[in-house]
């Protein structure tokens, strides 16, 4: 499955579109890590501990994006973009939607 954040893919024609398609991953930050990352601002350091969670959040998403284009027989993805949310001050939830469109291209 080719997937890009582009219009198309070079070198290769879409020969069908199968529909707008999305995928989504929401995952909890627990207060350790909300702890450790605060301490690791103060200091002017990376907070690992965030980044890796969005990085989980954002391969579930992708997968979910891919999972769902093979569903309707794509081969690619095309336009895909990301987006990253906090829901909820408060419980520190991480959001990170994928949508793109599923195409097959030869």
């Amino acid at each position: 499955m080719e997937l890009t954040t582009t219009p198309n893919i070079e070198g290769k024609q879409i020969t069908k579109y199968c529909g707008i398609i999305s995928g989504e991953a929401i995952l909890g930050a627990n207060i350790f890590k909300d702890f450790f990352a605060g301490i690791r601002d103060l200091v002017g350091g990376r907070s690992a501990a965030y980044e890796n969670e969005l990085g989980r959040a954002r391969e579930i998403a992708l997968q979910e994006l891919e999972d769902r284009a093979l569903e309707l027989g794509a081969n690619a993805i095309v336009g895909i973009d990301l987006d990253y949310e906090v829901l909820g001050e408060s419980n520190g939830m991480l959001m990170v939607s994928a949508s793109g469109t599923a195409v097959i291209v030869e």
